[in-house]
């Protein structure tokens, strides 16, 4: 899962745009039965009637706490430019996903709902369904989002269950967990959790990953293990994972330390300092191609593995005017066409980013072809086809998860 790390500045290039079957809906009204909202957010009931064109153009103001400017800034850009009569302007922030809710929420008791589609992965999105803080989407799904979960990937569509029909899944990727090495330093590479551990033990403070409640790789990991080591209930950290954190404990002991972030993680496999780090195919790629590491660090996958997959999702706070919904709605749509998809490839930041089918890289923009073609890895296609999949933890197993591995692990550090 990608964190909130910050990857050094880029220019975004404004990508081609297509026109869009879900977009060129006529104004007709939309029925939809959606409740009042819940006690404590907003006065607004939803719209009971929603065109799907408002009645005059609005700003958006979209608040991104995933990261997913990163791959979706260009779609943004490009809605707007072929769009005038839906958006004047599109506004962007960016801010951390435990400031999201209670953001929300304070605006919402206000009666001044000044974000109009936020960007989230699974933990805003899920503490925001928890306080009713989303308007329920799905009575606008035939207007704006026809087919909507069967244009999914398969494993993006179990991914886009988890929204509860409260947000739109935009990107998808399988995440990991993996391992990434300096081929000099590592050899042979360890392929099973024994053979790390071994490998750890022989080259104590050389394998690292970050804290998991701040890290995309360090999370990966950790929920990846009770797969890899065969634990009684892979998605229950509480009562499930008895294999992992003996593991985890048994690891610790030639681990030095963990760093806040991925990116620390980066820059100390960059100076040598360790020499084995987790990883995911995003964390791989991306961080190569800006230079942040070497191009010739190389990537591995465990024998037995079971990918752990990520998304990000958007959603529409409870409050904003039935322009505003109209125009958000449209949005969403159009940032699922496939052209705009093959956007996410991005320079592999969330690789491969497409959320629906049939989106290959083939379709992507030339640079992004250039950047996977060259620091790629050509086996991850294969992997992703060869492995089973799995959902992350939802977001409420995802905090007790991050809490034990605080106290069992990261506190002796």
């Amino acid at each position: 899962m990608p964190d909130s790390t910050p990857r050094p500045p880029r220019m975004f290039s404004r990508r081609s745009v297509l026109g869009t079957v879900a977009l060129g809906a006529a104004a007709a009204p939309v029925l939809a039965a959606c409740g009042a909202p819940s006690s404590g957010t907003s006065s607004k009931a939803a719209p009971t009637s929603l065109p799907t064109t408002p009645s005059k153009p609005v700003t958006l103001n979209v608040l991104d706490v995933a990261g997913n400017l990163q791959l979706t800034k260009p779609i943004l850009d490009a809605f707007k430019a072929k769009h005038p009569e839906i958006v004047t302007k599109i506004t962007t922030t960016t801010g951390t996903a435990p400031e999201l809710a209670p953001k929300v929420q304070a605006q919402q008791q206000a009666g001044n709902v000044q974000i109009q589609l936020v960007l989230t992965g699974t933990d805003g999105l899920s503490a925001g369904i928890a306080k009713g803080l989303w308007y329920d989407l799905k009575p606008y799904y035939p207007a704006f989002f026809p087919d909507l979960m069967a244009n999914y990937q398969p494993a993006a569509a179990s991914m886009a269950s988890l929204a509860q029909d409260q947000g739109i899944e935009l990107v998808w990727y399988p995440s990991g967990p993996l391992l990434e090495y300096d081929p000099a330093a590592v050899n042979p590479v360890p392929t099973t959790p024994d053979a790390l551990l071994d490998w750890a033990k022989a080259h104590p403070g050389k394998f690292q990953y970050a804290r998991p409640r701040n890290s995309g790789p360090g999370r990966t990991f950790l929920m990846g293990l009770p797969y890899l080591l065969g634990d009684s209930q892979p998605t229950d950290p509480v009562n499930g994972w008895s294999k992992t954190w003996a593991y985890l404990t048994e690891l610790n002991k030639y681990i030095s330390s963990y760093p806040a972030k991925t990116s620390a993680v980066m820059t100390n496999l960059a100076q040598g300092t360790v020499h084995l780090i987790a990883t995911t195919t995003g964390w791989y790629i991306n961080p190569r191609a800006l230079g942040t590491v070497p191009a010739s660090v190389k990537v591995a996958k465990f024998d037995n593995l079971t990918w752990v997959s990520d998304a990000q999702y958007g959603v529409i706070p409870k409050g904003v005017s039935k322009d505003e919904l109209s125009a958000a709605l449209r949005l969403l749509a159009f940032a699922l066409t496939p052209e705009q998809q093959a956007a996410t490839y991005d320079d592999g930041y969330f690789y491969p980013g497409p959320a629906v089918k049939n989106v290959g890289i083939k379709q992507a923009p030339a640079s992004s072809q250039q950047v996977i073609a060259k620091y790629g890895e050509p086996e991850f296609d294969s992997w992703m086809t060869q492995y089973p999949t799995k959902n992350s933890l939802p977001a409420t197993a995802q905090v007790t998860a991050f809490d034990l591995w605080e106290k069992k692990i990261g506190a002796s550090k």
